[in-house]
């Protein structure tokens, strides 16, 4: 008899347009990938956990992060923890444990490998507290790095451009803000699909290289993006042409890509949790790096142009 797959089901406070579902291989074991939206209800996001809920190998949190990581300190989103709560059985992951390794070694894996050179470069990291290993790494390959947390999180126009500066505003700020509704932070729902391309143009226009969450590159996007390169995830198919229509040169997308989309960093995690049967807590930096070796992730890139 035939092992079932196993079942990983992210649950996003996102558009119900970015939905997927796919059926991927990982070492020999078939795992189905699902991504369900619901349009910014919260109340919806919690009774489709508690459905989930000892029926799914692992349950991922989308468009919301449970913590936040700065300078050694875990902060943790109130409303993101309600999420959590609903499930009793079935592991729950936010995708910051994966972060804090694939995102970190993916941009190692760049320079080391030759398949792009950070040094000189400019980078506009949009929100580093939830990207800690990739924002620790860049300057240390040579990159001018300006972290765009208050700028997008926020709205402030306040660029930082030191590891010092980040994590002084992540200790005065995120104890305040992880306790504030999550949308107040991030796109959550319809706003995702809003694109206001006037507003923060002119960080895009300075860097070379803009990487992070997605849904904050795709909402504050300029009209042109010539030449720049985009390091993220959770791109669909038409995301991908969208970049390439605004002049994008390529797109380097730090998770696998199934059937044209590839999936956040929760879902991914989800995978590896689902995989080796451990718990979330129990999961060390150590296991994911082990986990990545043997499946062999390496970011996947994509010339957009020529």
């Amino acid at each position: 008899m035939s092992t079932p797959p196993l079942h990983v089901v992210s649950v996003s406070l996102g558009s119900t347009t970015r939905d997927k579902s796919v059926t991927a291989n990982f070492g020999g074991r078939e795992v189905l990938i699902e991504r369900r939206g619901t349009d910014g209800d919260m109340a919806a996001a919690q009774r489709l956990i508690a459905e989930l809920d000892g029926k799914v190998d692992a349950i991922g949190l989308g468009g919301i992060d449970l913590y936040l990581i700065a300078a050694g300190r875990r902060f943790v989103i109130q409303d993101a923890l309600k999420l959590a709560r609903m499930a009793k059985i079935t592991p729950v992951v936010d995708g910051s444990g994966l972060k804090h390794t694939l995102e970190r070694n993916a941009v190692l894996q760049l320079q080391n490998e030759g398949l792009y050179d950070f040094r000189g470069k400019k980078v506009l990291l949009v929100s580093a507290v939830d990207r800690f290993g990739m924002a620790e790494a860049l300057p240390g390959l040579g990159a001018e790095v300006l972290f765009g947390d208050l700028i997008f999180g926020l709205g402030l126009p306040i660029p930082m451009r030191s590891m010092g500066a980040l994590k002084f505003a992540a200790g005065l700020l995120l104890p305040i803000l992880c306790r504030l509704p999550f949308s107040i932070m991030y796109p959550t729902g319809s706003k995702q699909e809003k694109i206001v391309s006037n507003k923060h143009s002119k960080y895009f226009d300075w860097a070379d290289v803009i990487a992070g969450d997605f849904l904050y590159i795709r909402r504050y996007m300029p009209e042109r993006l010539d030449g720049k390169v985009i390091i993220t995830n959770t791109t669909t198919a038409e995301d991908v042409e969208l970049l390439r229509a605004r002049g994008a040169s390529l797109l380097i997308g730090t998770t696998p890509n199934f059937d044209g989309r590839s999936f956040g960093t929760n879902v991914m995690e989800g995978v590896i949790v689902a995989l080796t049967g451990k718990k979330p807590e129990d999961m060390t930096e150590t296991d994911y790096l082990t986990a990545l070796k043997e499946l062999g992730w390496k970011p996947n890139v994509v010339r957009l142009q020529g």
